[in-house]
């Protein structure tokens, strides 16, 4: 099997920290839970994982299981019989033993539903299961390596994801570091980027940045991570004019326009209907007042995410709530 051609990129500490914590997991046969953000590389972990293990040379298969319907999701992992439900007319094998003596990657493993859980459960377990519709047992020796972007222990403190299930896949946990904390890191990766995106539109040259671009590019909070990230810079490429010269503007949002499409709120009408004589001040301090609510429940109270999602730095954040006396902690009933 060829080795992953996706770059791993970056040498900030915490990065680094991720890569060796990654490396040492390699070679033991333990299932590995990374967590992370939407657009922080779990899957180029998991290929590390992989391709630096014993197994590297068997086959490695990936499954992203919010990519398929509850009523799919079993069949494709474990396999079915034929005749187990309309259209299965043969025996087919699901992506554990597809993966046998090799190893299995589940994304998005959040969106597992229970019956898929408990037999998860069992193959980490006992390396054995049945195929939907059928009554042998099947055994498979297959290394777990699992992602999600949720928060799974909050999950299963709310029943809402097996606790028994975490504590098997959680032998270690990775988790890594969001864009924001690798500010060290996004100059190399912005480089990297754009200098794909000028070979692949066949132009012999990448000119930089300009000054303003780079630090607009150290200020931005990226929520979508490395992934936006890209999609950033390699849209700032294509649209360059002259390859020549250095890039001096970015479009961070590509929905923003005068006739953005947007779904009515149910405070559209109340703040579109303004009646005035009004108190600005009042009203300000109204609304910056639920937008920073809204904020921190999103955010489950994490201050950091909370700002954010605000576009503000953590000490403006920190700044209006002292301003308006909100503790910025979830409130718990007595």
């Amino acid at each position: 099997m060829s080795r992953p051609k996706q770059e791993i990129i970056g040498s900030s500490p915490a990065f680094l920290g991720v890569l060796e914590q990654a490396s040492r997991l390699a070679a033991l046969h333990r299932p590995v839970l990374i967590a992370g953000e939407r657009g922080t590389g779990k899957e180029l972990i998991a290929d590390r994982l992989h391709f630096l293990s014993p197994r590297w040379s068997q086959a490695f298969i990936k499954l992203d299981c919010a990519s398929l319907p509850e009523s799919l999701l079993e069949s494709e992992l474990f396999g079915h019989e034929a005749g187990s439900f309309t259209g299965a007319d043969r025996k087919r094998r699901g992506r554990f033993e597809l993966a046998d003596d090799g190893t299995l990657f589940l994304d998005e493993l959040a969106n597992t539903p229970t019956q898929v859980q408990e037999k998860l459960l069992r193959v980490i377990e006992y390396g054995q299961f049945e195929r939907v519709g059928g009554s042998q047992t099947v055994r498979v020796n297959v290394r777990l390596i699992a992602a999600t972007n949720r928060d799974l222990p909050g999950m299963a403190a709310r029943g809402e994801f097996r606790a028994d299930l975490l504590d098997r896949l959680a032998f270690e946990v990775i988790t890594l570091p969001p864009l924001r904390e690798r500010q060290a890191d996004i100059p190399e990766l912005a480089e990297h980027f754009a200098v794909r995106m000028t070979s692949e539109l066949g132009r012999e040259l990448f000119a930089g940045f300009s000054d303003s671009v780079s630090q607009q590019l150290q200020d931005y909070a990226w929520p979508g991570n490395i992934r936006e990230l890209k999609n950033v810079i390699e849209r700032a490429v294509a649209r360059q004019e002259d390859s020549a010269r250095p890039i001096s503007s970015i479009v961070l949002d590509p929905f923003d326009s005068p006739w953005r499409l947007r779904e009515a709120s149910p405070h559209d009408s109340a703040e579109s209907d303004i009646m005035l004589p009004t108190d600005l001040a009042e009203r300000t301090r109204s609304l910056e007042i639920r937008l920073l609510q809204a904020a921190l429940e999103q955010s489950q109270f994490h201050q950091q995410k909370a700002a954010d999602l605000l576009g503000l730095s953590y000490h403006q954040f920190r700044g209006l709530l002292r301003k308006y006396e909100l503790s910025g902690k979830q409130q718990r009933d007595a």
